[in-house]
């Protein structure tokens, strides 16, 4: 079963930045639009980004708008979310998952159902 791999995370201070990867073995992220969520303790896990497959369209969460930008590269087949002005309450484990639907688009972030393939995570902790 395919399953996607997140890298990157790492222990911050506020303020600081970090960019998050997305990869896969044995598939092409290409065809597929990528989500981007998070768990933070004692939390249900929220969708933060989506970036669609063909036309690169993206979607955020609002708490992350103009702080987070969800990018992507086709010739290393690798998803992006770079993190910027992070702040404590952006301390979760981050998962990246693929778009279950056909076309490439982007489901809801709300729709958690609709992604698959998801990652065992990457931790991101901001702290002073």
């Amino acid at each position: 079963q395919v399953q996607l791999v997140e890298s990157g995370g790492g222990l911050v201070q506020p303020g600081e930045s970090l960019r998050l990867s997305c990869t896969a073995s044995g598939l092409r992220l290409d065809n597929y639009a990528i989500g981007w969520f998070r768990q933070a303790p004692g939390k249900g896990r929220e969708g933060v980004s989506c970036i669609n497959s063909a036309d690169r369209r993206t979607s955020y969460e609002d708490s992350v708008k103009g702080r987070f930008t969800i990018s992507r590269d086709y010739v290393k087949g690798t998803v992006y979310l770079q993190m910027n002005s992070l702040k404590p309450e952006d301390t979760a484990l981050y998962y990246c998952a693929r778009g279950g639907g056909g076309g490439g688009w982007c489901p809801s972030l709300n729709n958690q159902a609709d992604f698959r393939s998801w990652g065992q995570g990457t931790q991101v902790t901001v702290s002073p």
